[in-house]
């Protein structure tokens, strides 16, 4: 436990301190810069970013089906409890191995980004859960491509896109993919 509290603790101290000086306000709110936000999400403007994506996909009222590159998208949303999520099933979650989901749950840490692996009704899925009104469409377009990509990374990068954040596991489990090609290369 105390080994848990300590990485806590250094976590706070070297990524969240550092973030929390950084976004500092600006002394004079006139040097602060505008905040222009998007109207509200609704599921007709979501329908117009679905059908920009994919013509060919189909709206179930308050549910999209799209495929995007290849791969297939459903959209749920729930405007009463002001919710959204978009997924993708990766796999039977049976099959999942523990190491497997040790990797997944380091990824839904640091390189998952907003996008995380979860398990539902006997599916590993890659998916994406955000309040709806507060949604905008680039949030949107960034959360499924980040969706798919943690399908299509399931197994080896275990990513949502091209950044990792934060102090997790997953940059030294990929450098250490890295280091032993630099070693290997050595010999030749």
């Amino acid at each position: 436990m105390t080994r848990l509290f300590t990485a806590l603790a250094i976590l706070s101290l070297t990524s969240f301190g550092a973030f929390a000086q950084s976004n500092e306000a600006p002394a004079d709110d006139q040097d602060a810069p505008a905040i222009i936000g998007e109207a509200p999400m609704t599921l007709g403007r979501m329908a117009e970013i679905v059908f920009a994506l994919d013509p060919n996909a189909q709206n179930n009222g308050g549910s999209f089906q799209m495929v995007i590159d290849g791969t297939p998208i459903v959209i749920i949303t729930d405007v009463r409890a002001d919710r959204m999520r978009a997924m993708t099933p990766i796999r039977e979650a049976a099959a999942v191995s523990d190491e497997e989901l040790r990797r997944m749950m380091q990824a839904n840490f640091d390189t998952a980004l907003d996008a995380r692996y979860a398990i539902a009704q006997g599916t590993l899925w890659a998916t994406f859960i955000h309040p709806l009104a507060a949604l905008e469409k680039d949030q949107l377009l960034s959360a499924l491509g980040q969706t798919i990509n943690l399908a299509r990374t399931y197994g080896t990068l275990y990513s949502g896109g091209g950044i990792a954040y934060g102090q997790g596991d997953s940059t030294p489990l990929q450098r250490q993919l890295i280091e032993e090609l630099l070693q290997q290369g050595e010999e030749i």
